[in-house]
């Protein structure tokens, strides 16, 4: 016990350890966390709507084909958008997003240029995306102190003010209509995209994204942190789609067929999701999710404030060593390990539970990893505590089946009903010792002696378990085994006479094996039925499975009684235990050593309900 308490000891203070360094630095759970996370956050979305407020425009496969006659091929001349943006701000829309690049100028087409500019004049609900190139770059990008009031950047009291960073403004736009943003969507290590940029870092300079800058013009409240969890809405393009073509269209005709009020105070998004354009993502709703559902879903979580919220990962690193600590108390205590799993197995069911109803209060938890870790811990033990069980039955066969019938003993370990620790039973003890044994020595071999009395024994035990009985040991030449224990046996005494008559039908058929020099060979059987202590008794170093008490002594002496009177010998006890079970004949009284008052004895003369017991031992008194 001391031993394995140890080992529990140092084990768990190992998987603590362990524990400690998955969640903060490994962390290769993370795939499954996020994997259970998602689908969470699938089925939570269909029960959310989106903000109806805001819109995309599209520019699909369709537009891009109807358009092909009327403007050209893409990229379309940028007038194309100017009129687009004329006929939106008519509507009065809360603010019109470009999610499309105006890096380059068109030098083929600088009129086109210019009348798209002609259409941002006055109008200051406009909004564009800034491209942020790779940190390698920044050495070649322009000072941020230069440019931060153009690009909108936020100066901290961190800001170093030789700070350089490569970016891509829209260049095809006049600087003075430049209200900007950067569109990174961020993907995890598993390749999916969770979170989207609120402000970016450079060098103590806070630059906003796009959505964060929308929705701070429109006099929203914008969380100062670098990025947020996604909470996402409906199922995949989950916000109402107005055609580019079909808008454009319907501006151009002299007569507007469309509702002149549907752009009407929405933030509306243009962009492309054509299918030659591949602005798709993988999301947790779909691994081909628009990207611009995904600006949509960004500027809708700053808009409403209905961004996740994460718990700090300590709060996880202190749900999983208090699981695994609450764990290890139960094993130390003892409790079984059954009723320790449905436990633990109600308390997942519950954290699940909890992770989902959770999202509708916008807390996204990461239950999974802790969870894992804790089956991990008590799977660990478990299987410990089943080797150790299944270790212990194994020795206990192995023991046992010295003594019982190997069938017998797995019955008794299967049904847990093996009991090792001393207990008073009723039971009837039988000794069997040989006669003549001398004259049989005298004419043999030393080996051809223990040969023989190998062999007989063998017969003789098999014949004890074969009418359920236990042997408990040989005493030189002599026998001695009981019934009614380990298993319960309420027919020990008739059991104990079946076997003795039987016992005597095997002495014959050895004798006639022996032949007609040793026909002095005999035995001598005594049976007594009474209480007895059995159990595993002896030293630390070394136990035997035995019975003690008078009921022992009793049976050796009545086997002491058998020589010139009877083969088989039986106590009035185990005669009255029998009933009708047997024809037994009476010997009289004998005084018997530590009896005050003498012992009648008998001798089964016939086995009256067991047909396979036949020839001498019904013929002669045995």
């Amino acid at each position: 016990m001391k031993q394995s308490g140890n080992f529990l000891n140092v084990f768990t203070v190992f998987v603590l350890l362990l524990v400690c360094i998955e969640m903060s630095w490994l962390q290769t759970l993370r795939p499954l966390e996020f994997g259970l996370s998602d689908f969470l956050v699938k089925i939570h979305a269909r029960s959310t709507q989106p903000d109806p407020d805001v819109v995309i425009v599209n520019i699909d496969d369709a537009s891009l084909a109807r358009m092909e006659d009327k403007v050209g091929s893409w990229f379309w001349p940028r007038s194309v958008h100017g009129e687009m943006i004329e006929g939106i701000s008519k509507q009065g829309p809360e603010a019109i997003v470009f999610d499309l690049s105006f890096v380059e100028r068109d030098l083929y087409r600088v009129e086109s240029d210019a009348m798209f500019n002609q259409a941002l004049a006055g109008k200051e609900n406009i909004f564009f995306p800034l491209i942020r190139l790779s940190s390698e770059q920044d050495k070649n990008g322009p000072k941020l102190s230069q440019i931060a009031d153009k690009l909108g950047l936020i100066k901290t009291e961190f800001s170093l003010p030789n700070a350089r960073a490569a970016l891509m403004p829209p260049l095809a736009v006049a600087t003075q209509y430049w209200r900007l943003g950067t569109v990174n969507f961020l993907n995890d290590i598993d390749g999916v995209g969770r979170k989207y940029d609120v402000y970016q870092n450079l060098y103590g300079w806070l630059m906003p994204s796009l959505p964060a800058k929308v929705v701070s013009a429109l006099g929203y409240q914008v969380p100062e942190v670098e990025h947020i969890v996604l909470s996402w809405g409906g199922a995949k393009n989950p916000y109402r789609r107005f055609s580019y073509a079909d808008l454009y269209d319907d501006f151009n005709r002299e007569t507007p067929l469309r509702d002149p009020t549907e752009l009407a105070g929405k933030i509306v998004i243009i962009g492309a999701d054509a299918s030659a354009l591949h602005d798709i993502r993988v999301t947790p709703i779909d691994s081909l999710y628009s990207g611009l559902d995904i600006l949509a879903t960004a500027i809708d979580n700053l808009k409403n404030g209905r961004y996740m919220t994460l718990l700090p990962m300590w709060s996880y690193l202190l749900i999983s060593l208090g699981s695994i600590v609450s764990v290890y108390v139960c094993f130390l205590l003892r409790i079984n390990a059954i009723s320790v799993g449905v436990s633990l197995l109600g308390a997942s069911v519950l954290g699940l539970l909890v992770s989902y109803l959770f999202l509708s209060q916008l807390l996204l938890l990461h239950l999974l990893t802790p969870l894992v870790l804790v089956w991990l811990y008590y799977f660990s033990l478990a299987l410990r505590e089943y080797l150790i069980e299944r270790q212990s039955r194994m020795k206990a066969i192995r023991l046992f089946s010295r003594f019982v019938n190997p069938l017998v003993v797995k019955e008794l370990v299967s049904s847990e009903g093996l009991s090792r620790e001393g207990e008073s039973r009723e039971i009837s003890v039988l000794f069997s010792d040989i006669r003549g044994f001398t004259s049989l020595s005298e004419n043999r071999s030393p080996q051809e002696v223990v040969s023989l009395l190998n062999r007989y024994f063998t017969l003789q035990v098999a014949v004890v378990f074969k009418h359920g009985g236990s042997l408990d040991k040989f005493i030189g030449d002599c026998i001695m085994a009981f019934w009614g224990a380990p298993l319960d046996d309420h027919q020990h005494a008739v059991n104990a006479v079946k076997a003795a008559l039987e016992m005597a039908e095997v002495l014959q058929q050895f004798k006639q094996e022996l032949g007609e020099q040793d026909a002095d060979f005999d035995v001598g059987i005594g049976i007594h039925s009474g209480p007895a202590v059995v159990g595993l008794i002896g030293s630390d170093q070394r136990k035997e499975y035995t019975a003690i008490g008078d009921t022992v002594n009793l049976a050796s002496r009545i086997e002491g009684l058998t020589k010139g009177v009877s083969r088989i010998l039986v106590s009035s006890d185990t005669k009255t235990l029998c009933g009708e079970r047997f024809d037994f004949e009476p010997f009289g009284f004998y005084k018997v050593k530590g009896r005050a008052k003498d012992v009648e004895l008998f001798a089964p003369t016939e086995a009256v309900n067991i047909s396979d017991l036949e020839g001498p031992v019904n013929r002669e008194r045995v």
